[in-house]
């Protein structure tokens, strides 16, 4: 069994060990833990027969790696758990400066496939799935009265480049490839609403965007933050546990590290800490991929406690105000 640093804390690394952390989550829909979660790149949607014949990153990170599999057994536990009226999800691949974006989409949330090169098969992804204008419009309000500047985008404004060649709206593809795993193909019960990160990057910046919508998870809404703990595309094997160097695997230890720490106030200490690590840019050159977890701890408001849900290296889930 795997123990964080020879403690007799166990990390949920393996699938009987991480549904047995999705089974002791609290049954609170009139409280959502926020929840931080790997969202996994293009890779978990790769065709099978060609993942097969790639190397040791596609074994950790594909369509039959831990990643996929465990968000197949995440996504019905949240919506067994806590019923939710709605979803507001966080994305690494949505940043703005100066104003906080909201998608409101209606009817049918379009998809921008914001990733180039890939095999024609990544191009034709489905994922259905719908908004809600007032849930749109309630994330603006919160924002707005917390003084920040903030507004809807729609289906007539572009918010990216897509590799398909062409600029375009939609949920990125740090929203729609993990929900297709988490939620199906086909999901419009209930409707998704994705929010943009502060584009500044700045840990304490993206702590407070977070804590302006803590209050949605006493609305029936499960807000979530999606990124990696380990994201360096200049070094392929850092996605890899087994292939990524020291100093790299020393900086997701530490990760870890800091989320089981009980205090709340010297746990965002080590957390805020994380980006003066030593290993902290041979795991992100750019921390764009980093920061949502400072968002999800945000979204826990003060006092908030922390349990992680799996320790997947570089692609952990960690609930926090459970």
């Amino acid at each position: 069994m795997s123990t964080l640093n020879g403690s007799s804390t166990l990390l949920p690394k393996t699938q009987p060990q991480w549904r047995k952390a999705l089974d002791e989550l609290p049954a609170t829909p009139d409280k959502i833990p926020a929840f931080f979660f790997g969202h996994g790149s293009p890779m978990l949607a790769f065709p099978e027969r060609d993942a097969e014949s790639r190397g040791g990153v596609m074994k950790a990170m594909g369509p039959k790696g831990s990643l996929a599999t465990f968000l197949k057994d995440f996504g019905p536990a949240l919506l067994s758990k806590y019923k939710p009226k709605g979803i507001v999800v966080f994305s690494a691949h949505w940043e703005t400066v100066g104003e906080r974006l909201v998608t409101d989409y209606g009817d049918e949330n379009p998809l921008l496939m914001d990733y180039y090169g890939f095999q024609p098969e990544l191009y034709q992804l489905k994922f259905k799935s719908r908004g809600d204008s007032a849930l749109s419009q309630r994330v603006v309000q919160l924002y707005k009265d917390a003084g920040y500047l903030a507004r809807t985008t729609t289906k007539l404004e572009p918010r990216g480049e897509d590799g398909r060649g062409f600029s375009g709206p939609g949920l990125d593809h740090g929203v729609f490839v993990p929900f297709r795993l988490m939620f199906g193909e086909e999901f419009t019960d209930i409707p998704i609403v994705e929010v943009s990160i502060d584009g500044s990057l700045d840990p304490e910046k993206n702590w407070a965007v977070g804590e302006v919508l803590a209050p949605l998870r006493r609305e029936g809404i499960l807000v979530l933050a999606g990124g990696l703990l380990v994201h360096n595309l200049r070094d392929f094997s850092s996605f890899s546990e087994e292939h990524a160097k020291p100093l790299v695997r020393e900086f997701n230890q530490a990760i870890l590290d800091a989320l089981i720490i009980p205090d709340p106030a010297a746990r965002k200490e080590a957390l805020l800490a994380l980006v003066k690590h030593k290993g902290f840019r041979a795991a992100h050159p750019r921390a764009d991929h980093f920061v949502p977890l400072y968002v999800a701890a945000g979204l826990g408001g003060p006092g908030a406690n922390a349990k992680l849900v799996s320790a997947i290296y570089g692609a952990p889930t960690v609930a926090f105000d459970l």
